[in-house]
């Protein structure tokens, strides 16, 4: 079974390299927005980490803000993380993209700008929705998202 945690000398590199990063729990780190693709290119690329593979990546909305979500996973290391970056900027959210460092972010990054309306700046192109049709107005899981005839 895979572990959640990352030896703290290790944790304390991370520090060293975005300043911003802060441990929320076992397994479980924010970042900002302007340290994640550096922090990202570490996990994956140090041996001492070498989180190979992006599992899964969305969003989540609060009220304040948005919440991008990725969850990494190292095979030969075998352990898990999760990795947070908070969006403040809800009228105009936007993540630098990680299709450069993973080429699975390519379907989801476009999925999570297809519902919930985040840009992924430095995407291949510009994403585009994948689920709804482009004359789609509006992102379904946001929770602003007025349902014709439905949600008030």
């Amino acid at each position: 079974m895979a572990k959640y945690d990352l030896a703290p000398e290790l944790v304390d590199l991370l520090k060293e390299k975005s300043p911003s990063l802060e441990v929320l729990g076992e397994g479980v780190v924010a970042v900002s927005k302007e340290e994640l693709l550096p922090l990202m290119k570490e996990l994956k690329e140090n041996p001492s980490y070498a989180f190979d593979m992006l599992t899964n990546l969305t969003a989540v909305d609060y009220p304040d803000c948005f919440e991008v979500v990725y969850n990494l996973v190292s095979l030969p290391l075998n352990h898990l993380l999760m990795v947070k970056v908070r969006v403040e900027d809800k009228e105009n959210p936007a993540v630098p993209s990680l299709c450069s460092l993973w080429g699975s972010a390519i379907w989801q990054e476009r999925e999570v700008y297809d519902l919930m309306g985040i840009d992924f700046t430095g995407y291949p192109g510009h994403p585009t929705r994948i689920l709804l049709d482009e004359s789609f107005k509006g992102h379904p899981l946001r929770k602003d998202f007025q349902w014709e005839g439905g949600r008030e």
